[in-house]
């Protein structure tokens, strides 16, 4: 039978046993039970560290057969001394103390785990996240997990000091378009019927926005229907935020404070601001990405007016149909990019759209060059000239569409950068990506679409060719990217009533689509409405990359799998045909497994 605690109250975290000469309590799991026969060493932690245990000839001898029944991972408190260790651990700051036991108790025992708690381990993770609430007591977890903690209290704590206010929106509300699928939630009380768990708190910030709380905040929870990845999951947590009266610079200026407050507070990093700027077509033409890694160069060039009457067809014809020929410069990439790994890259660009891939690969006196037969006397070294290319280096090239060339070259350009560890560590490279498409054209129909939701603001110049020419049309949209993650994206909302009705039109809703999806927000506008916008902060994502995590399951406490499970509780799951009688549902697709 378990002990208990009477009597005894913990007076320091493990991690806090720092002063000799004082008698503290403590309480925690056992890590380690070192029996010497007359003297045991046990290493006990708790989120803030570890501390050793000793029992010696001096011992109680029931606590001391007590402590030698312990195994790890009991649950155990102890009271006593602490005294200077003689053998001294510099590793751990807790490493000069020694505990000597005068009162213990075991509060629970504990079957051996399917796995050793350690903090690096090479246990799989799928049984790991089985046994969340286990590999949940591991250092590094509970360390980005505390972290995390931290970031969003610093991020309260900014917005506060600059006036915004913390307000709840629904987490049951209607379902409208917002670019990925909703979680349904039916009604019971209106059969047929059913709410929809928020992509984000959108709709209800701008009406908060037209109530006349000129400054919202709110640590949103947020969920989407989408395919899983490291950088995404099911639900996450958005640092939401929306002002009235500002126009992009203001919220850009809030968005760098509050860059600038965590690296300093959480981290202990300056970061210098103002924050780069890129349009998004820079970004495109130079990184062929809208959210681009600049912590290395390797920037996409195009070298399409020296090849455009060269005698090599691949060149030309993507050229003639309104393409380009572009390039990547791979530094001192020849040892790494042999003939055998530019082969395989050339299988990679094609698995990603691309028809192939061209190469000069400069190893000897000579460069090698894969389509130099094609090319007239002195053309490949005006090339290689032009891009900065010289001994050592491989040239990258691919010719095709622009999106297909600028997309291809942008994801090469990591894969190399990676194979030729060029991306430096512990560098946090921030940049602002503005003046998004307001439109993008669907590949098979052919029709206009918006990039972003519907209330983004065009930019006032280009309002005008919202019905002539949708490919001019620029918003007044921005993204916060960081190391080639996009943290952020935001934009400058539509208040006027009649522009608002112009860009529904411009996407083709229909009066009857306009009123069904958005008719409570259209009404509001008729009121007045401040001029305003926002931003959401992706915290999963900005909490990862800090923690120097992998995946966002590495920063989150009870995260979903690719498939959108959970693990350790086997959600999704059944629900009994009663409940579902209730709500009126009928399931008509049985599990795939079910059915193997």
């Amino acid at each position: 039978m378990a002990d208990n605690m009477k009597g005894l109250k913990r007076t320091h975290y493990c991690g806090e046993v720092l002063t000799a000469g004082e008698t503290v309590t403590v309480g925690g799991y056992v890590d380690t039970v070192r029996n010497k026969g007359g003297i045991i060493f046990m290493v006990i932690r708790d989120r803030t560290g570890i501390v050793q245990l000793t029992f010696n000839e001096t011992t109680d001898p029931a606590i001391f057969e007590k402590a030698a029944s312990c195994h790890a991972e009991y649950v155990i408190m102890a009271k006593g001394e602490a005294r200077t260790r003689e053998s001294i651990n510099d590793k751990i700051p807790t490493g000069h103390i020694e505990i000597f036991v005068d009162d213990f108790r075991i509060l629970a025992k504990a079957q051996t785990p399917p796995f050793e708690i350690l903090d690096e381990t090479n246990t799989n993770e799928e049984l790991r996240l089985k046994y969340r609430y286990l590999d949940l007591r591991r250092r590094p977890l509970q360390e980005n997990i505390i972290k995390r903690s931290k970031i969003a209290k610093v991020a309260r704590d900014y917005f506060y000091e600059n006036g915004f206010i913390e307000i709840e929106t629904p987490m049951m509300i209607k379902s409208t378009p917002e670019g990925t699928r909703d979680y349904l939630v039916p009604s019971r009380v209106h059969p047929g019927k059913f709410y929809a768990l928020p992509q984000s708190p959108q709709i209800y910030k701008q009406l908060l926005m037209i109530s006349g709380f000129d400054r919202y905040i709110q640590l949103a929870r947020c969920f989407r229907d989408e395919d899983l990845r490291a950088d995404r999951q099911p639900e996450f947590t958005q640092i939401d935020l929306e002002m009235s009266f500002v126009d992009v610079d203001d919220i850009m200026d809030i968005g760098e404070g509050l860059i600038k407050r965590l690296f300093n507070e959480v981290m202990d990093i300056e970061i210098p601001t103002p924050l780069p700027r890129l349009t998004y077509t820079d970004a495109m033409n130079r990184y062929g990405s809208d959210k681009p890694d600049t912590r290395f160069g390797m920037e996409i060039q195009d070298i399409s007016d020296m090849v455009k009457s060269c005698g090599f067809g691949v060149f030309t014809s993507a050229i003639e149909a309104g393409g380009s020929v572009r390039a990547i410069v791979a530094k001192n990439g020849a040892s790494v990019l042999t003939r055998k790994e530019i082969d395989k890259l050339t299988e990679y660009v094609r698995g990603i759209g691309a028809k192939g891939l061209a190469y000069v690969r400069w190893v000897d006196d000579a460069p090698n060059c894969s389509f130099a037969k094609f090319m007239g006397e002195g053309e490949v070294d005006a090339i290689l000239a032009k891009i900065g290319a010289e001994k050592g280096d491989v040239v990258l090239i691919v010719a095709d569409k622009n999106s297909t060339t600028l997309s291809t070259l942008g994801a090469l350009r990591l894969k190399v950068a990676k194979q030729l560890d060029m991306i430096p560590e512990g560098k946090y490279n921030f940049l602002w990506i503005t003046e998004f498409p307001f439109f993008e054209k669907d590949e098979e129909s052919g029709e206009w679409l918006a990039m972003h939701h519907p209330f983004t603001m065009p930019m006032d110049e280009c309002i005008q060719y919202l019905d002539s020419n949708p490919e001019k049309v620029f918003a007044k949209a921005y993204d916060l990217v960081l190391n080639g993650t996009e943290l952020s994206s935001g934009s400058i909302r539509i208040t006027d009533y009649e522009l608002q009705q112009k860009m529904f039109k411009a996407l083709g809703l229909t009066d009857e689509e306009i009123e069904a999806k958005f008719g409570f927000l259209v009404d509001a506008y008729k009121y007045g409405a401040a001029p305003h916008g926002g931003m959401g902060i992706g915290l999963d994502r900005l909490a990862m990359i800090m923690c120097g995590a992998d995946s966002l399951r590495d920063v989150t406490a009870f995260p979903k799998v690719q498939n959108a499970s959970e693990l350790m509780s086997a959600c999704p799951a059944t629900v009994d045909k009663d409940s579902l009688d209730i709500l009126g549902i009928a399931v008509t697709v049985e599990d795939k497994k079910e059915e193997e």
